[in-house]
This record gives structure tokens, C-alpha cells and sequence, in this order.
């Protein structure tokens, strides 16, 4: 039986199965080209640039600043450094920030080859191995919710005590990816289930302009920096405060998807230079005019958290675009 023959046979022995496949493979086709035809063109406008990129290893520590950050899920990562993964923590697991130790501000934490470099005013520098598997896994809260931390060891705890000029033992723990993360979720449901950080307050990211901050400063005494409202990147060339209606940015190949706004505490009365609170300025003024939310009643509103959507390298001086469709 030649080749025609034996196709013409097993088609009359197989013709609703035949028939069967040959129409899921048009329908499936035709989808895909409605798809393609139908789906909402892209649309990029440009509306800023990228003016900084900050790290902040430690959750109320020194900023880390880099020309260039991976953007990961979990926020930005540079070389070992990687944004708010390591936590201040007292030795029952509660974490500690400048809003209680105002100096923490003044600490410094780098890697070099393969160790952890803590430094501070009036303080040496400290250290230590970067990984230390063997060390304990100690169970913390951020903001009431439960997170994983690898404790980073006596010296640094020694350190930090000593520098804090604490009556209570101050310890430093690391996330790993293998530990409990949080799910901002929990505490705000306008953040996605599967959304996970480590020891920011809210979000992998916090993005927030040049003008804004300027807006403030008219308002202000005294001027104060966006290092004193600890963003994750800062944008450059466009008006005050228009990244609130920036919900959905592309920047290189990363995109970023608004989820709120920033609501602003006592925190931003630090001043990152001194390690000074003074629980007044700027917030005083903010609660004055970026009373935005409703559902935030005292926190005024200066820049906005993000969600990563497609992850990437970042670059300062990269153009900001916002999508839509």
C-alpha cells in the first residue's frame, strides 16, 4: 500500500479524532490572531529620568548609593547588597528603627570579599564573615507580622550595643531566601497574596521625584534631602508629586506597578546626616497639604510604593515612561 493509502486508511479509522484535532488547532489559531489583532496596543510616555538609586542594606541604615541596581522581586540588589535585608532586631525578635534609635541612620553595612563591613561614628569597624550558615534562625516582627532572620552573630550584637548605647542586647539578623518572608498582603489588601519582602515597611519598592521634595522645601525653614524619606529610586524632570498618578512605569526592561502611597512617619524627622530626631519637621508641614488618603488620617502622602512586575538592571539616567493602554 503506498503512502496516500495508508493515510486515506487510517483517516477513516481515526476521522473524529482527526477531525477533532484539526478543529482545535484552527480555533486555537484563530484565538491567537484575534488576540494579536484585538489585544490594547502599548503605549510608553516619557515622564521622567532616573536621577538616583539607592540601597539601604539595613532597614534604617545608611543609603547605599550605585549607579546601577538589579530590580528583583524583592527589591534592589547590588553586589551582596541587597535592599533592607538585614534587620535590627532586640533579643526577643522585635525590630528596632531610627524611630526608636535615631543614630541608626549613621550605620554603614557593605560586603567585601565575602565579609560584612559595619561601620559608625566614634565606632570601629566591625568584621565578620557575610555567611554564617551555622548560626542561629531567629523568628522576628516587622510591624507585627512574623519574618525569618539569619542572626549575623555575638560581635555584631556587641557592636551594636555598644554603639546604641543600649540597656537592652541589640542583635542584627539576615534574610535568605530559604526563610519566612512577609506578605504585605496581610496588612494592606490592596497588595497581591503572592507578593513577599523581607524588612521594608511595606513594599519592594518606593519611588518618589526630585520636585516633590523641592514642593516641600518651599514650605520649609530648613531644607531637607530625599535621603531623609529613604526612597528606592528617584525621579528627575517632571513636576511635583505626579508619580501619585503613575500607576503602572517602565524603565530599561523593568516594570513596576503602583500599589499605594507612601504614608509618611516620624521617621522622616531624622535627620540622616546627624542621626537627630526631632519629631516636628517636615512631617508638621506634609500633614499641612498631602493629606491625601482618607484611609490614612494622620500619615501624609511623599512618594508612592511599587510592586515589581517585570524585573531587570536599572541605570541613573535612564528615561522613566509611564504605560498605558
Amino acid at each position: 500500500m503506498d503512502l496516500k493509502g495508508i493515510c486515506m486508511k487510517f483517516f477513516n479509522q481515526n476521522r473524529e479524532i482527526v477531525l477533532c484535532a484539526a478543529g482545535t488547532a484552527v480555533a486555537v489559531l484563530g484565538l491567537g490572531l484575534v488576540y494579536k489583532y484585538t489585544r490594547p496596543e502599548k503605549k510608553l510616555t516619557r515622564v521622567g529620568v532616573v536621577a538616583q538609586l539607592l540601597v539601604h542594606p539595613v532597614k534604617s541604615g545608611k543609603a547605599v548609593l550605585v549607579e546601577t541596581a538589579e530590580c528583583l522581586r524583592m527589591g534592589l540588589k547590588y553586589g551582596e547588597l541587597r535592599d533592607r535585608h538585614w534587620l535590627v532586631i532586640t533579643d526577643d525578635g522585635q525590630m528596632v528603627t531610627a524611630r526608636q534609635q535615631p543614630r541608626l541612620v549613621l550605620v554603614s553595612l557593605s560586603c567585601e570579599g565575602g565579609q560584612l563591613c559595619l561601620s559608625a561614628p566614634q565606632m570601629e569597624e566591625l568584621r565578620v564573615p557575610l555567611h554564617q550558615p551555622n548560626n542561629a534562625v531567629v523568628d522576628c516582627r516587622v510591624f507585627s507580622l512574623d519574618v525569618q532572620g539569619r542572626d549575623c552573630g555575638d560581635d555584631v550584637s556587641n557592636w551594636l550595643t555598644r554603639y546604641l548605647e543600649s540597656d537592652k542586647t541589640i542583635r542584627l539578623v539576615h534574610f535568605e531566601p530559604q526563610l519566612k518572608a512577609r506578605r504585605p498582603s496581610e496588612k494592606d489588601p490592596l497588595f497581591p497574596k503572592d507578593e513577599k519582602v523581607a524588612y521594608p515597611d511595606a513594599a519592594p519598592i518606593m519611588l518618589m521625584s526630585e520636585a516633590s521634595v523641592r514642593d516641600l522645601n518651599t514650605r520649609l525653614d530648613k531644607d531637607v534631602t530625599v535621603y531623609q524619606f529613604r526612597p528606592s529610586i528617584v525621579v528627575s524632570d517632571c513636576e511635583a508629586f505626579t508619580e501619585d498618578t503613575w500607576d503602572h512605569i517602565q524603565i530599561g526592561q523593568v516594570e513596576l506597578k503602583r500599589v499605594v502611597g507612601c504614608g509618611r512617619c516620624v521617621l522622616t524627622t531624622v535627620d540622616p546626616e546627624t542621626g537627630v530626631i526631632t519629631r516636628k519637621e517636615p512631617l508638621d508641614t506634609l500633614r499641612t497639604y498631602r493629606l491625601t488618603d482618607p484611609k490614612q488620617k494622620t500619615a501624609p502622602i511623599l512618594g508612592q510604593y511599587y510592586i515589581v512586575k517585570k524585573t531587570g538592571v536599572l541605570h541613573v539616567g535612564e528615561t522613566v515612561y509611564k504605560v498605558t493602554y
